[in-house]
């Protein structure tokens, strides 16, 4: 095989570097787990979570923060809750730069959805399609090639088993130290080794919590070692002669 052909070619399992253009997560660990080092462009990415609009707001603050930050506009289309104002401002988000979309009905959001994408006027979207079909994200797909703004669509865990287009898929979920557990499951690349933990208390929190409520599974642990230690010994049943 001449040697020029083995550099252009990807094996499977190399992390997928040539994302051509990416936006930083907010965190490096993540960062190092994403094809190209941060989330997509011109593509769309599909973040599972066991319930809607918890994780996922947390997940992506960091690069809705980066957005606005850089003057882009933040594409809310119908989330299950009204944005958290001061969960926004924290992340640097003003109000001005957010538009909330209350689209009801699935056939609304994935209308507003596709026209978002098409119009590659916004500085990132986000999009609650919890009963997409497979044809239809399939659709979005095409849509997001021409699409600047990292298009983010938020499903729920059940659509792990689903055949999907998005060539980036992953779920979160919180864990109990303030962290953020993702999993990607489908990347350009090798499957990860382990979920990441990711630290992620909320806005605000961070100077007021004690050393002792930054790690609340040390207090469950300690508590159920007192219980261990306490309890009193079984007993023996004694013998019928006796």
């Amino acid at each position: 095989m001449p040697g020029e052909i083995p550099q252009g070619v990807w094996r499977g399992s190399e992390l997928g570097s040539q994302v051509a253009e990416t936006v930083p997560s907010g965190w490096a660990a993540l960062d190092a787990q994403l094809p190209g080092g941060g989330w997509p462009r011109r593509s769309l990415t599909e973040v599972l979570t066991p319930q809607p609009a918890v994780c996922e707001c947390r997940l992506l603050g960091g690069v809705l923060g980066q957005v606005a930050a850089a003057g882009g506009q933040v594409v809310l289309v119908g989330p299950a809750k009204p944005p958290h104002l001061p969960g926004l401002l924290h992340a640097g988000i003003g109000a001005a730069q957010v538009i909330w979309v209350k689209a009801e009905t699935p056939a609304e959001r994935l209308w507003v959805t596709e026209q978002m994408i098409k119009s590659d006027a916004a500085g990132a979207i986000v999009a609650w399609l919890p009963q997409a079909r497979q044809e239809q994200v399939r659709r979005l797909q095409v849509c997001a090639l021409a699409c600047k703004a990292p298009v983010f669509l938020c499903r729920p865990e059940a659509a792990r088993h689903d055949s999907s287009a998005a060539p980036l898929r992953l779920h979160t979920t919180f864990r109990l130290d303030w962290e953020l557990e993702v999993d990607i499951f489908k990347r350009r690349g090798p499957a990860m080794d382990a979920p990441l933990r990711l630290p992620s208390i909320p806005g605000g929190l961070s100077s007021i919590l004690t050393p002792r409520l930054l790690t609340p599974s040390r207090l469950t642990q300690a508590k159920e070692a007192s219980h261990a230690v306490g309890s009193p010994a079984p007993r023996t049943r004694e013998h019928a002669l006796h």
